[in-house]
């Protein structure tokens, strides 16, 4: 359970920040400068990086995670911003599983009761936690998405393996053909789905 106590006045930005982190590469440390590079400026930008960490984006030490490179992929990031709401701010969906804009005053005053702040700072975090639902998606099959996530690795891993062959030879002076091993390491789940989605990436990439 939690409930950040993380908000920031540039509420209103947060569109347009993760939109940049988005489709920018990911650094080896998302800094300060980072941010400033990135437009941000401002001293109201500043609590984008512990927000960032609240949401599981960033390690505590500021490294980009696993959920901050699933974010980049177009296809998944609503889904990956719900799946990182949803754990940030886990305390709010025990009240309500999906929040509305009507929930407004029922959501501020959580804030101000779990966090004991003003009126005014519940407020300002409850807009940020509005500003980042309006990027999430909440109605998502989570087997699928996990299921997504392992066959865009496995797909990342085939391209990887085979990138080699454009700098070799296909065949020998002498007619010897060459051959290539690609092995493929399985995750350990006991959902169909996951080796579903991976055994169909795999006949799509290498038998297709």
């Amino acid at each position: 359970m939690g409930l950040p106590s993380t908000y920031t006045n540039a509420h209103g930005s947060l569109g347009d920040f993760f939109s940049k982190i988005r489709d920018a590469q990911a650094p080896d440390k998302f800094t300060h400068q980072i941010l400033k590079d990135l437009g941000f400026k401002s001293n109201n930008h500043r609590p984008f990086i512990p927000l960032m960490k609240a949401l599981g984006f960033l390690t505590a030490d500021g490294v980009p995670t696993k959920r901050y490179n699933d974010y980049r992929n177009h296809s998944l990031s609503k889904r990956v911003m719900g799946e990182a709401i949803k754990d940030a701010y886990s305390d709010l969906f025990l009240i309500k599983s999906n929040p509305k804009e009507s929930d407004r005053d029922l959501i501020e005053g959580k804030f101000k009761s779990y966090h004991n702040v003003s009126d005014n700072v519940a407020k300002l975090m409850s807009k940020t936690f509005f500003s980042l639902l309006s990027l999430a998606e909440l109605d998502f099959d989570e087997k699928k998405l996990q299921g997504e996530k392992v066959q865009k690795r496995v797909e990342e891993k085939v391209e990887a393996q085979k990138a080699p062959q454009s700098a070799q030879t296909p065949v020998s002076a002498n007619g010897l053909g060459l051959h290539y091993n690609i092995q493929i390491h399985l995750p350990a789940t006991k959902d169909v789905e996951v080796y579903n989605a991976i055994f169909k990436s795999l006949k799509e990439h290498l038998i297709e």
